[in-house]
């Protein structure tokens, strides 16, 4: 029942986040400031989950240690400020369904940086071994052949008039291929970040397994380093100003869906599952995003773009097999069955 339940918090995740793709590209086309959208959501959050981390981890809360302060302010920078600072203006660049295709090299990214750590043994003479380095070495190819191979269309809209209509004032209009690269780039360093993130945050549940507690800090810490960097950035008062449009609604969406529910639920599939399991499920995203982007904007897919995913979703099944055959392999040690923990 927990392994289903997981599967299903995964599903819902990549509901939530298809939908907040959509959101934030239509609200950062209308003028929202990144910064300014990123504080407001993790200050939403945060007074959320306070309450409920308070009341229902009092009695079982471990002690809050500076390393362990250290930890979470890191899970922060690399999952909020950073990733999402350089995800949004990659997106204001791109698009939404683009940038839910490069977030296919995640589950690579999570196996490669948890390989250079030691934290994944590869067994280069086995299969599965042989699976996750071609895997993660395809799904690399295919992210460059995503960002650099821009020709023309091949797949017309699914309408040919779009549903939705977005003031495409962003950089993208104006310098096309420089600015198509600039966002893939951006958004796939954001990726980077992320995949940190999540082999981190395993790591740092085993040394405070309070799930509430551990989220609002993260969003404490978020909103407090947004806010330095908004100092330098976002200085204009009219980019703090909330109106009753598609904005705000994208501000709350963001804050209570997002950052408090779905972190929530990220963190206890982390904790029951491992990162790499959390990972697997980004393909979805893609689906999801896709779908209404063609429906809803009428957006067209590049040849390259369509070649690109393809070698990324292979990639990224390789990668997965390959873990699932280490999960099915009986473990030896106890060093080790924690290093497979920690990943799986």
């Amino acid at each position: 029942m927990e392994t289903f339940g997981a599967y299903v918090a995964m599903v819902l995740v990549q509901l939530a986040y298809g939908g907040s793709n959509i959101l934030i590209k239509v609200s950062i086309e209308r003028g929202l400031n990144q910064l300014v959208f990123i504080i407001y959501r993790h200050v939403i959050a945060m007074f959320l989950l306070a309450p409920f981390a308070y009341v229902l981890e009092r009695k079982h809360r471990p002690p809050l240690s500076f390393s362990v302060l250290t930890k979470i302010f890191v899970l922060a920078l690399l999952g909020s400020t950073i990733h999402l600072n350089l995800y949004y203006v990659g997106l204001s660049y791109t698009s939404a369904t683009v940038a839910s295709a490069l977030s296919n090299v995640i589950p690579s990214l999570t196996f490669l940086i948890a390989f250079l750590l030691g934290m994944e043994k590869v067994k280069i003479k086995t299969a599965r071994g042989k699976a996750k380095v071609f895997g993660t070495i395809i799904c690399i190819g295919g992210s460059l052949i995503f960002t650099f191979w821009k020709s023309g269309f091949l797949l017309r809209g699914l309408t040919k008039r779009p549903l939705i209509n977005i003031n495409f004032s962003s950089p993208a209009a104006d310098h096309g291929n420089e600015s198509w690269i600039k966002g893939c780039v951006l958004i796939l360093t954001s990726h980077v970040a992320w995949s940190a993130w999540l082999i981190l945050q395993a790591m740092v549940f085993k040394v405070y397994p309070a799930r509430l507690s551990m989220n609002t800090l993260i969003c404490f810490f978020a909103s407090l380093q947004s806010s330095v960097v908004a100092i330098f950035f976002a200085r204009n008062p009219i980019s703090w100003k909330l109106d009753w449009n598609v904005q705000l609604l994208t501000i709350i969406y963001s804050g209570l869906v997002i950052s408090a529910l779905m972190y929530y639920l990220q963190t206890w599939c982390i904790s029951k599952k491992g990162p790499v399991f959390v990972a697997m499920f980004t393909p979805l995203l893609l689906v999801i995003v896709a779908t209404f982007s063609a429906l809803a904007f009428a957006e067209r897919l590049h040849v390259g773009s369509l070649v690109g995913t393809l070698f990324i979703i292979v990639g990224l099944y390789f990668v997965l097999w390959g873990k699932r055959a280490d999960a099915e392999q009986p473990c030896n040690g106890k060093d080790i069955e924690n290093k497979i923990e920690t990943t799986e």
